[in-house]
């Protein structure tokens, strides 16, 4: 069964706060994912910043397989079967809960996000198997306590979690927040939870990066920012970070294929756990 979180009314709630007319993360990534969840404004904004950076498409292909890689061994190797998912984005090929529940059905999934499209989609993410359980949060990245509070109708927080921060933190544009936020996340969760990060950074095409950022933020988006290798190894202060440690989503432990040599893509992630 699923425990589903979504405003009991005619849509409006969410249709209300949809903005066709400017462009939104998700569904830019969406479109340069091959998805059809997106709008003209998001394809305009999605080529032009591709101007700037023409591999980010890469970039996207390559932060979902590095999902993908963690969750699995999270489920497999180290146990996990609780996952607090937090800047969801638009559903697609092997979500969250897919994964997880692959490797172990009984596992639990709260999703968190607080755009209004995702919301209309939180359906798609809320099947699961009969073992396991899917929920969806609208909350916002800057209110960890609000997400703690409503996550924990789903999860026990008596027991691990992995909490997943997939392209979000750069929405949190002062640093002192940004680990602050995670600080607060783990300070919520026991020993032997994990925390999983990705986050667009300086460190590939840096110039040409600083370049599409800057007029993302100049036409009316969701301000975001980049981050350097270490400012994100500022976020696993306190906890183990994994092998590889914090490196191209391309990189981080990469499934044998016969595709030839791993191309570094501007999107960044490291995998932790709590001791």
């Amino acid at each position: 069964m699923s425990d589903v979180s979504l405003p009991q009314d005619d849509g409006s709630a969410w249709t209300s706060r949809l903005r066709t007319d400017v462009s939104h993360s998700a569904r830019i990534w969406n479109y340069w994912l091959g998805g059809k969840d997106n709008y003209p404004v998001d394809q305009e904004v999605g080529d032009q910043i591709l101007e700037f950076v023409p591999g980010l498409p890469r970039s996207a292909v390559a932060d979902r397989g590095f999902l993908t890689r963690a969750v699995e061994f999270l489920a497999a190797e180290e146990g996990i079967r609780q996952f607090l998912d937090i800047g969801t984005g638009l559903p697609t090929v092997d979500n969250t809960h897919e994964v997880a529940q692959r490797v172990a059905p009984s596992s639990r999934i709260v999703y968190v996000d607080n755009d209004p499209i995702v919301l209309s989609h939180a359906h798609a993410l809320l099947t699961s198997t009969p073992e396991g359980v899917t929920d969806y949060v609208d909350a916002d990245v800057h209110a960890p306590g609000t997400i703690l509070e409503h996550a924990a109708r789903t999860l026990d927080f008596s027991r691990p979690v992995a909490l997943t921060l997939l392209g979000v933190l750069n929405f949190v544009i002062d640093n002192g927040e940004a680990q602050a936020i995670v600080r607060s996340l783990l300070d919520a969760v026991p020993s032997g939870s994990h925390l999983v990060i990705s986050h667009p950074t300086t460190e590939v095409d840096g110039e040409a990066m600083a370049e599409a950022v800057r007029y993302w933020n100049s036409q009316g988006s969701a301000p975001m920012t980049l981050r350097t290798r270490e400012e994100l190894l500022g976020f696993f202060d306190g906890v183990e970070l994994l092998e590889p440690g914090v490196v191209s989503c391309s990189r981080w432990r990469p499934a044998p294929s016969g595709e030839g040599e791993i191309v570094d893509v501007t999107q960044f992630c490291g995998v932790a756990r709590k001791p």
